[in-house]
């Protein structure tokens, strides 16, 4: 996902929904980027912020126990999101209004539907990966 997105060390990666944070970390790791997680569980958040401290990127990525919904996605560079169809479609305005021009979208499995098809999409191993461009 991230390899798809061109992620940079200019970038400021989010992960809604963003589990045991290996998005942001690798993001961090891999790239330089920053990376900032939101995740509505406290465990995964806790565990998150595990994983960061021991892959030596605590300093590049935050994790925020929050509704993905509610997230102030504004600072986002790229958004990566591994949801399903109906959260997805309930995202999308959020994403339109808010992400700056140049920002990029990575979905894992599922995409926004026939009303914004993905600029990319790619098999990687099994799995589909859509990719959009706000313009």
């Amino acid at each position: 996902m991230l390899e798809m997105a061109h992620v940079t060390s200019a970038d400021v990666v989010y992960d809604l929904g963003s589990g045991d944070g290996r998005i942001p970390i690798t993001a961090a790791q891999r790239y330089g980027a920053r990376g900032v997680g939101i995740e509505i569980e406290p465990r995964l958040v806790a565990e998150s912020n595990d994983n960061a401290k021991k892959a030596h990127v605590a300093e590049r990525v935050a994790f925020v126990h929050g509704d993905l919904f509610a997230a102030d996605v504004r600072p986002a560079t790229v958004v990566t999101l591994f949801l399903l169809p109906r959260m997805l479609e309930d995202l999308l305005p959020t994403l339109k209004r808010d992400l700056r021009p140049g920002a990029r979208i990575v979905t894992h499995g599922y995409d926004f539907g026939p009303s914004w098809p993905p600029e990319e999409t790619r098999d990687v191993s099994g799995l589909t990966i859509h990719l959009w461009t706000i313009r």
